[in-house]
């Protein structure tokens, strides 16, 4: 499912320099620095290997911290849920520092990611490829592509996603992620606005329940998962009052 990168393709600097070319001309969707750029480059890669969408994950310490860009709200969604579910294609890329690729997410060898597949599933995604943001020591997170179509993607296709890949990881690596004040660039900001509420939320649980935090947020996938509810959503009952009990039954009216 996943492997190493050897590029010896001789026409890789003409193919990095089509990519540029391609997000350059792509629409910013409206959306300003480092987060209007990122967007054209999902829109770009979906257009180039004609699938259905992509997103920019940012991560760190092997979890999503939040989906900095997407081709479009379905696809953000999608990049949302490995944090949601703890699992995914991503985690595994980011924390190996190479692709993984699932050309169909049916047959997952080993049970891995059952929730993530079942919810990718859902949603009529049926493959997933997962590019590692990484240059040296510094990783900032994963570019995933997703496709209705379960199939392979094809040697070019491989070769052109991992130049969007290392174009993505100049964007962060060069990018201006703050403002000239400080602040993180606006775009970004929002991408994990939703991430202060989940973790506040995770340490009202810590303390009803008297559990790690590790485990708070488990307790709260679980019941979010079995509920069919966002965690999102969840995080923001908790905050309102909702508290969280062994029980199997969880009320969220």
């Amino acid at each position: 499912m996943s492997a190493p990168y050897d590029d010896t393709d001789t026409d890789a600097a003409a193919r990095y320099a089509k990519a540029r070319a391609q997000i350059a001309g792509e629409e910013s969707g409206g959306l300003d620095g480092v987060v209007g750029i990122l967007h054209r480059l999902c829109r770009s890669l979906t257009a180039n290997l004609d699938i259905t969408g992509a997103a920019v994950i940012l991560m760190s310490a092997g979890e999503s911290d939040g989906v900095a860009a997407a081709s479009d709200e379905r696809s953000r969604a999608l990049g949302e849920l490995p944090f949601a579910m703890g699992e995914g294609p991503c985690h595994d890329a980011y924390i190996a520092r190479r692709p993984v690729l699932t050309p169909d997410l049916r047959e997952v060898p080993g049970g891995r990611w059952p929730g993530y597949a079942s919810a990718a599933l859902s949603s009529g995604v049926h493959a997933i490829f997962a590019f590692p943001l990484h240059v040296g020591a510094a990783s900032f997170g994963v570019l995933d592509a997703y496709a209705e179509r379960p199939g392979s993607l094809s040697i070019e296709q491989e070769a052109m996603a991992l130049t969007f890949a290392q174009i993505a990881t100049e964007i962060l690596l060069d990018g201006d992620l703050t403002t000239p004040d400080g602040k993180l660039d606006p775009g970004l900001s929002t991408a994990l606005d939703g991430r202060a509420e989940i973790h506040q939320a995770q340490g009202m649980v810590v303390v009803d329940l008297g559990i790690p935090p590790a485990q708070a947020l488990a307790r709260m996938r679980a019941y979010a998962f079995a509920s069919g509810t966002p965690l999102i959503e969840l995080a923001r009952k908790i905050i309102d009052g909702l508290t969280l009990s062994d029980d199997d039954d969880l009320n969220l009216e």
